[in-house]
């Protein structure tokens, strides 16, 4: 049985003081809610400070990327190890943002997978195409690609361990979404590649997101889908009331 993990990724979104707001506020609002797992992804800025107010909570602490290297002469950049001091159980690599702005690759993304699980973090690996690519009829050639190259290497235990987040880059921020019988198949056909690269056990253990405009109003269709574990929610992560909303339509 996956256990639906709704994580919330703020991007460049709240202080440290509109973040520990937001999460007594959440507390709130999901008091007693079982079934469901929920993690927070916020700024670097306001990982400690969330760290803190999380304790006790049940709820998970995620950053939204990391270097590829335990160390070193890397300005502006962060560790794995010094999330995991902090109190990271998840952290977001392959966002399409990264893959877009920063020029990330499926081969950087692949080493970040690697340091991050040899450091006991559970990736988040986002998947997903543009909307040419879509229109093209070139969906699953290219999260197929992403897929193998930013999980190549990895063992069956560790495929099963972590999360893949589907995002068609198209519906990030667009306010498009993908329909729900769209978004399972995509779902569907990256399980069906985990069982090639790493068995069926492995396959059926992973859990797969949806991410791309998640709201309250397409959450519950969305959620229930057979090979969508959760979600991974951009802007509707912003605001207690959507957010605790979106967590409540995995239990429908």
């Amino acid at each position: 049985m996956r256990i639906p993990l709704l994580a919330g990724n703020w991007k460049m979104y709240k202080t440290v003081t509109e973040a520990v707001e937001f999460v007594r506020g959440l507390k709130e609002a999901l008091a007693g809610i079982q079934g469901v797992e929920v993690a927070v992804c916020p700024p670097f800025t306001a990982l400690y400070a969330v760290a803190r107010e999380l304790q006790g909570t049940g709820m998970a602490l995620g950053a939204q990327n990391m270097y590829q290297a335990e160390e070193g002469a890397y300005t502006g950049e962060v560790s794995p190890v010094m999330l995991k001091e902090i109190g990271c159980r998840y952290v977001i690599l392959g966002h399409s943002e990264r893959r877009q702005y920063f020029g990330e690759s499926d081969e950087m993304i692949n080493a970040k997978v690697k340091l991050a699980l040899k450091h006991g973090l559970t990736p988040i690996v986002c998947v997903g195409e543009h909307l040419k690519d879509r229109e093209a009829g070139n969906t699953e050639k290219v999260v197929g690609e992403q897929v193998r190259r930013s999980l190549a290497g990895l063992s069956a235990a560790e495929l099963a361990g972590l999360v893949v987040a589907y995002e068609p880059v198209w519906a990030i921020g667009t306010g498009r979404t993908a329909s729900p019988e769209d978004a399972q198949q995509v779902n569907a056909f990256i399980r069906s590649l985990l069982a090639e690269m790493g068995g069926q056990e492995a396959a059926r253990q992973v859990r797969i997101q949806y991410g791309g405009s998640v709201k309250p109003d397409n959450a519950a269709e969305l959620l229930g889908q057979p090979d969508i574990d959760g979600a991974l929610v951009g802007g509707a992560s912003l605001k207690v009331e959507s957010f605790a909303a979106i967590v409540r339509a995995a239990l429908q």
